[in-house]
Parts: C-alpha cells; sequence; structure tokens
C-alpha cells in the first residue's frame, strides 16, 4: 500500500519542472482489498488491473482541473475489462454523471459488461448471492468473504447516490469516427486511460507511428474544450509533444500525464 510518505518508500510524483510532491488527493491510506481482481470484481487472464489509490489520484487531480465543481463523465476509451472505471464509479459516485466504456476489441467489452453492471445496488446483490452459492458449494471461505465484499461495496454505492448509469461500445482510438458514436448525446468532462504496455495488452486496429500523440488528436476531436485527458502508461515519460502537459506524475512503476482536449487541438493546428 502507498502511503504520503513518499520519499521514504521511495516514491516520487514529479510535476512539469521535476519537483517532487506528494499526493494532493488521495492522502489517506486506505483497504482496496474490496477491489482486488476476481473478489468482487470479475477478471481474467491477460486483463490487468490498476493501482486503486492512484486511479483516484489522477480522477481527482483531472476533476480539479475543470470549470465548476458539480459531478462529471468518465470516458475510458480503451477500458478493457472495464476495471478502472468500476472502481472508480464505486468510490467517487458522488463526483460522477456518467461512465463510458470503449475498446476497439469486442471480446473485452463482454467482461467489462459484467464489471459495470456492479455500478448498481441490483448488480452487487446478485453478486453476492453468487459469491454465497459458490461458497455453499465449495466449502470456501474465501467466497464468503468476497459476498461480505460486496455487500460493503452495495452499501457505500447505495450510500452515495445509487446506480450510476454507463454506456459501452466497441471503438477504434485512432478513428475519431468511431469515437464520435461513443460520445454521442453526452460530453465527457475527463479521459482516464491506461495505455497498451505489452506484457499482457497491445495496441490493435491501425496504430499511427506515434500511437500516443495519434491517440490525443482523435479523443480531442470529440470532446469539449475544457476536457482533461490523463493517460497513464509504464514507460518513465509518456510523449506527449508538442502538446502542452498540464502536469506529469510517476508513482511506482507507472507515469501519468494529464492534457487539455483544447491544447491538443491547439498544437494540432
Amino acid at each position: 500500500m502507498i502511503t504520503s510518505g513518499l520519499r521514504r518508500r521511495g516514491f516520487r510524483v514529479a510535476g512539469e519542472s521535476g519537483r517532487v510532491s506528494s499526493y494532493r488527493h488521495a492522502v489517506e491510506r486506505i483497504d482496496s482489498s474490496d477491489f482486488a481482481c476476481g473478489v468482487v470484481l470479475h477478471s481474467a487472464p491477460g486483463f490487468p488491473a490498476f493501482p486503486v489509490r492512484l486511479a483516484t489520484e489522477i480522477f481527482l487531480r483531472a476533476r480539479a482541473r475543470l470549470p465548476g465543481d458539480g459531478p462529471v463523465t468518465l470516458w475510458d476509451p480503451c477500458c478493457g475489462s472495464g476495471y478502472l472505471l468500476t472502481v472508480l464509479g464505486l468510490l467517487h459516485r458522488r463526483s460522477l454523471r456518467q461512465v463510458i466504456a470503449s475498446d476497439v476489441d469486442p471480446a473485452p467489452l463482454e467482461l467489462a459488461a459484467k464489471n459495470l453492471a456492479l455500478l448498481s445496488p441490483a448488480g452487487l446483490t446478485a453478486r453476492e448471492l453468487e459469491r454465497r452459492r459458490q461458497s455453499e458449494r465449495f466449502a470456501k471461505p474465501s467466497y464468503l468473504e468476497a459476498a461480505h465484499a460486496a455487500r460493503r461495496l452495495r452499501d457505500r454505492l447505495s450510500a452515495d447516490g445509487e446506480a450510476l448509469p454507463f454506456t459501452m461500445r466497441v471503438a477504434d482510438v485512432f478513428d475519431p469516427r468511431s469515437l464520435s458514436a461513443v460520445v454521442a448525446g453526452s460530453a465527457p468532462d475527463v479521459v482516464l486511460t491506461d495505455l497498451p504496455y505489452g506484457e499482457r495488452t497491445h495496441w490493435e486496429g491501425t496504430v499511427p507511428g506515434q500511437p500516443v500523440a495519434g491517440m490525443l488528436r482523435s479523443l480531442a476531436s470529440v470532446l469539449p474544450a475544457h476536457a482533461v485527458i490523463a493517460v497513464t502508461d509504464r514507460s518513465r515519460r509518456i510523449p506527449v509533444a508538442p502538446v502542452r502537459a498540464l502536469e506529469r506524475l510517476k508513482i511506482g512503476t507507472r507515469s501519468a500525464v494529464l492534457v487539455r482536449a483544447a491544447d491538443v487541438l491547439d498544437a494540432g493546428s
């Protein structure tokens, strides 16, 4: 578990100047075991999870860059199993209006649909009952604990505002036309996605020579000007030039960069 004592534990969060800073939002230690893959959230080989505390930190940094403080629409255009969106939806229901999931590969969207269904008390109740039945059938205490975890998440979601609406579609992140169909009728305020990094996930579709830059241009073309795009990767520094980065951070093995949609469009004009 990452704590706020970042220098003692070897974690760095750096701005554009490279100055070391600490978590600004996810400052408290939390028990994220209820979000472990395969406990309540559905999992499958080849679909990695994402550090829960880091997800919160990046989301809240992006949200702080938006005008106003009302609920926002969150979009993950490389959603895979939907893990990142589901975790943020369960943790930050009060801050969210809806979530949007898309991926170029339809196969993981079947798994994402199961996870996004957990963004309702009914979905979590069904998951709790499923885990209880498995506990009785296989006599495994871990399944009973998973049922308790589902109930805890349900109680939290119910207290924070009930079911969170979501939409899900197949779309190529490098194709503005298909992305436009994904966001039709909505205006995402925050895009947060973990880039394919080659170990268990990889780019698909027609990939440009500079995939990050190509992805940013495609996303910005269908986003409102105020929207913030947050990209994470397992590299030391995610290339976004000539776009001006709002901020950068690195924690553990993951780096993140935040840019504004308007800045992406300006850089390409």
